[in-house]
């Protein structure tokens, strides 16, 4: 029993030996484009990565001096432009730790949900220590990873994206418009047909009392004569 127990514990501390080395070699931005502008480094990709269609993410913008050191403090107000097609938004970086408590310092963070698969494309711009600075990284092979389509990966079942739901709706939306219209509109036609058809039948019952009553009367009028 303790021969077993200490071996598992040697597999288990060797793995996590393993994952951690893996990690110190990968490092947070395995898959990340870079820049530079005046004596800062950028390593810009996703936050989270793969990253995938409708679920939160980032654009992760490490930023260091030219020795490595990270900057801990933005002097100045940095901005990220994302890109999708035609569509854009800014959006500011904020930092994603606090010295000596959490996170790694110099990360910075611009958080989104990639509502859609495909290219990004990511523009670093504003001020940072009195210098101007204006970089673009698009995702790509050579840079930072696509967003993935959630439906290659779905599991058990593929269900259909937020996207494709948001596309179907588009769809449907007006046509069930265009036959709630026209039900109305046959609807009110029925009304207004069976309103005609009421007020001529009070119209012929009010005549066939006035006949009624004329007859009455002049038959009245016979007999007594």
């Amino acid at each position: 029993m303790r021969g077993s127990l200490y071996r598992l514990g040697v597999l288990t501390g060797t793995a996590v030996l393993f994952l951690t080395v893996l990690g110190a070699l990968t490092g947070p931005a395995s898959a990340h484009g870079s820049a530079s502008s005046g004596e800062h480094e950028f390593t810009i990709g996703f936050g989270t990565e793969p990253a995938y269609q409708g679920f939160p993410n980032s654009a992760q913008v490490i930023i260091t001096h030219h020795d490595g050191e990270p900057v801990t403090k933005l002097e100045g107000e940095l901005q990220v432009e994302v890109t999708y097609g035609d569509e854009s938004t800014t959006i500011p970086l904020e930092p994603n730790f606090l010295p000596g408590v959490y996170g790694e310092e110099g990360d910075y963070r611009a958080w989104f949900v990639p509502s859609r698969a495909g290219q990004y494309t990511f523009r670093i711009f504003g001020e940072l220590a009195g210098k101007r600075v204006n970089e673009e990284l698009t995702s790509g092979p050579k840079t930072f990873s696509d967003v993935l389509d959630t439906g290659a990966e779905s599991f058990p079942v593929q269900d259909p994206t937020t996207g494709e739901l948001a596309e179907r709706l588009d769809r449907e939306v007006p046509r069930l418009n265009q036959e709630i219209v026209a039900s109305s509109t046959s609807t009110s036609d029925e009304v207004s047909s069976a309103r005609t058809l009421a007020i001529v039948g009070i119209v012929v019952g009010v005549l066939g009392l006035i006949v009624g009553g004329i007859a009455l009367a002049a038959s009245r009028k016979s007999g007594t004569a």
